[in-house]
């Protein structure tokens, strides 16, 4: 039976250099909130070490499986498997990338993801299997795909709302200015001034998209992950060099003015967000909903307070109060979707 409402989870990572206090740092955040934990693991072993900092002894925990794991490889299938099996009544699930290569082998993917969903209904407590949208797919090619899937007990989709507006914002700029990758285009471009409301109509094409995506995936009553976190193609704050894994509350920078400021708002912003859980609201049981809020740090300090304890072993806290902001971050917007959910 589905539960009252949805699994709110977040990102919970070190992505900034020290010792594992940073991690009980944030278990202490993730506890005090009522959060839920979205893990990155490369072998179960590094999972079995993450989850001793599981907030709270049954918070809701998705794990991250390493990005190359690919579902046509026969050995990575067994290690998809082998981590369900290593921590069964842990973990409620794990997620994915799919590959472009559905494009070309369709049926074939469909079957790998028969053959892992078998070896899953064997295991005692079997968690589910979110496929994330990540390798650039047409939307709906992605969505086709889990119409196929239906009847498959333990797989579903991971829909990251970045990905799927970066996509559409980027076809959409494509469509206008062939040849052309709106990612590539800078905030120093000096041509930008002039391509301004282009680049601003692109980025508001996106939200109809996720919106489509929600309705066709949610309508078939089966259980979704959602990667939540904000985007903009003119976005510098990664030091990935990516557009995405903002937080909604981000403002990017231009310099010059348009309609009498020097930013631009992200792609969804607060507004945005709440359109999103509307519309699953609408399609959805709310109890076969996960959120996971995957926003990547940036710049900020903010001193430890009470948690300065579990740092008495470091001289210098820089780095731990730089994890103390990214943590601040991640629950303000926790808090931001959890009115906009109970809205």
């Amino acid at each position: 039976m589905p539960s009252a409402g949805p699994r709110y989870l977040a990102l919970f990572q070190k992505r900034i250099d020290g010792d594992d206090a940073l991690l009980e740092l944030a278990r202490l955040r993730f506890q005090e909130a009522g959060l839920g934990t979205e893990f990155y693991a490369g072998t179960p072993d590094e999972l079995h070490h993450l989850l001793q900092y599981r907030p709270w002894p049954d918070a809701p925990v998705v794990v991250h499986l390493p990005r190359e794991l690919d579902l046509f490889n026969e050995e990575h299938r067994r290690q998809i498997v082998h981590f369900a099996a290593s921590c069964e009544a842990n973990v409620y699930g794990f997620v994915i990338h799919d590959t472009a290569e559905l494009k070309t082998r369709f049926s074939e993917y469909i079957a790998t993801l028969q053959e892992v969903n078998s070896a899953l209904q064997s295991l005692t407590i079997a968690p589910y299997l979110f496929v994330e949208y990540a390798a650039g797919l047409e939307p709906g090619l992605f969505c086709e795909l889990f119409k196929n899937l239906q009847d498959l007990e333990h797989i579903s989709a991971c829909i990251d709302i970045g990905h799927i507006g970066i996509w559409q914002a980027r076809y959409l700029y494509r469509k206008k200015y062939p040849g052309i990758d709106l990612c590539g285009l800078a905030p120093t471009n000096p041509a930008l001034p002039e391509l301004i409301m282009d680049v601003v109509d692109a980025v508001h094409g996106a939200l109809p998209t996720v919106l489509e995506v929600i309705r066709r995936l949610g309508s078939h009553g089966r259980p979704l992950h959602f990667h939540l976190h904000d985007a903009h193609p003119l976005s510098t704050f990664s030091p990935f060099g990516i557009s995405d894994h903002l937080s909604f509350f981000a403002e990017i920078p231009i310099p010059f003015a348009y309609k009498g400021k020097n930013m631009l708002h992200p792609m969804f912003g607060p507004a945005g967000l709440a359109k999103i859980v509307t519309a699953l609201r609408e399609v959805i049981d709310p109890g076969l909903v996960s959120f996971t809020l995957e926003i990547h740090p940036v710049p900020g300090r903010l001193p430890l307070g009470s948690a300065s304890s579990l740092f008495t072993h470091w001289q210098d806290k820089t780095n731990a109060e730089q994890m103390n902001f990214w943590l601040s971050v991640l629950l303000e917007n926790y808090r931001l979707l959890l009115k906009t959910s109970n809205n």
